[in-house]
């Protein structure tokens, strides 16, 4: 079968068939299936798409620099000595070796410590020790040209703070890739303002990349797995919301509007609704209001690696780094606003705690990741259903609804061929 962009499927690939159900049904193979990820990070990870690198507020001054994962490749975001940002793949221009080793830091220069081969800040080889040789033996061939052999450099596309980058040169701009929907929403987080790095936190949880962004379209979870949320009425079902998408579905918004810890019709369908609980610490669930609009939790999802949290005044990026098909690296880049009181960061600081892999919220997504990824694996020939609030592909006024998963899939099918 032909791809759905022209291409031709991977080996191995012309026997997967996606059920005739459409995106209401996803096979289980496309979870385990090596070859499928191998397509993945093909045509996904080094496609024409922008992928999530950093802050700016990470690498804030010339020479500074954070390495980053987009997919299975390492690459190095680097502040020019203009102040330019760049994105550098980590491999050495002579025989590939990873040039830098360090999370973050500040330097004048790269140099790759195997054979010191070095280059400046915007890839450029400056020098190969013993390039001429010594005393008239060895040395480079005389045809050599420094200027052919320097680092490869990816697209590279900012707003407001927020860097991306693409192996492959998008047609969009990052405006038109978000689309007006989903730009609006990252606006309303990123409206311009300088941002702060709070903190870090990383994870490795045992299961395929995809769960987790069908976590974050999927709503219908947030009612029923997650005591602290439905107790204090932080996200819900009952809740005035919504799930917005934009026009490829590839990206997606889950919004909703804080309610009370009162019992109801709905709640009586939640187990994780605990009337009792009360927390000794109650400022832990104190937000105050600082974005327009009634909305007091916006989780955006966007292809293909990033979840863009804001939870009452919590506000984090989550980078999705796949490791094979089975394993994934979730990294948590907390921050707040350059202009903040210190009081506003006291609070973004301790409403962290409902997220990262011990947060009383994010604890249960990370062994729902362990089952789902356990019972997909002993059933490969299996089907997950995911036809809640229909079978179509549409934003919907309420979060009772797996559209996003569906219209993830959609994309997912178009780009992948299947």
């Amino acid at each position: 079968m032909a791809a759905a962009d022209g291409g031709v499927p991977a080996a191995g690939l012309v026997a997967r068939q996606w059920p005739q159900a459409g995106e209401s049904r996803v096979p289980n193979w496309i979870y385990t299936d090596p070859e499928i990820f191998a397509r993945e990070q093909e045509r996904i990870f080094e496609g024409p798409n922008w992928l999530y690198v950093c802050l700016d507020a990470e690498i804030p001054n010339p020479g500074d620099f954070t390495r980053s994962r987009l997919g299975t490749r390492e690459v190095v975001a680097v502040r020019g000595a203009g102040g330019e940002v760049r994105v550098l793949v980590n491999s050495c221009a002579h025989r590939s070796m990873q040039f830098c080793s360090a999370n973050r830091g500040s330097v004048k220069e790269f140099i790759c410590p195997y054979h010191q081969w070095t280059y400046d800040l915007e890839g450029k080889l400056l020098g190969v020790p013993f390039r001429r040789g010594l005393r008239g033996q060895g040395g480079m061939p005389a045809d050599f040209r420094p200027e052919d052999r320097g680092l490869t450099q990816l697209a590279v596309a900012s707003r407001h703070g927020v860097v991306f980058a693409s192996f492959a040169q998008p047609n969009e701009t990052i405006e038109e890739y978000l689309g007006p929907t989903i730009l609006g929403w990252f606006d309303r987080t990123f409206d311009g303002r300088e941002l702060k790095v709070l903190g870090y936190q990383r994870q490795r949880l045992p299961g395929n990349w995809k769960l987790y962004q069908e976590n974050n379209k999927d709503p219908y979870h947030a009612s029923l797995l997650h005591v602290f949320l439905v107790t204090f009425g932080l996200f819900r079902l009952d809740q005035k919301s919504a799930t917005e998408m934009d026009e490829t579905g590839r990206h997606a918004a889950l919004i909703n509007q804080r309610g009370e810890q009162k019992s109801n019709d709905a709640t009586a369908q939640m187990r994780a609704f605990r009337q009792d609980l009360r927390l000794a610490d109650p400022r832990l669930i104190d937000p105050v209001r600082e974005y327009p609009g009634e909305a007091t939790v916006v989780i955006q999802t966007l292809w293909p690696n990033l979840v863009v949290q804001q939870q009452s005044n919590g506000l984090a990026m989550r980078q999705i780094v796949p490791l094979d098909a089975r394993n994934f690296d979730l990294v948590w880049t907390h921050f707040g606003y350059a202009g903040d009181p210190p009081e506003m960061t006291e609070r973004r600081l301790r409403q962290s705690n409902l997220f990262g892999p011990a947060g009383y919220v994010s604890v249960d997504d990370g062994e729902a990741m362990l089952l789902s990824q356990a019972g997909i694996a002993a059933d490969e020939n299996g089907e997950c259903v995911v036809e809640m609030g229909g079978r179509d592909v549409a934003s919907a006024p309420h979060t009772l609804t797996e559209t996003a998963i569906r219209g993830f899939y959609r994309h997912y099918r178009a780009v992948m061929g299947l």
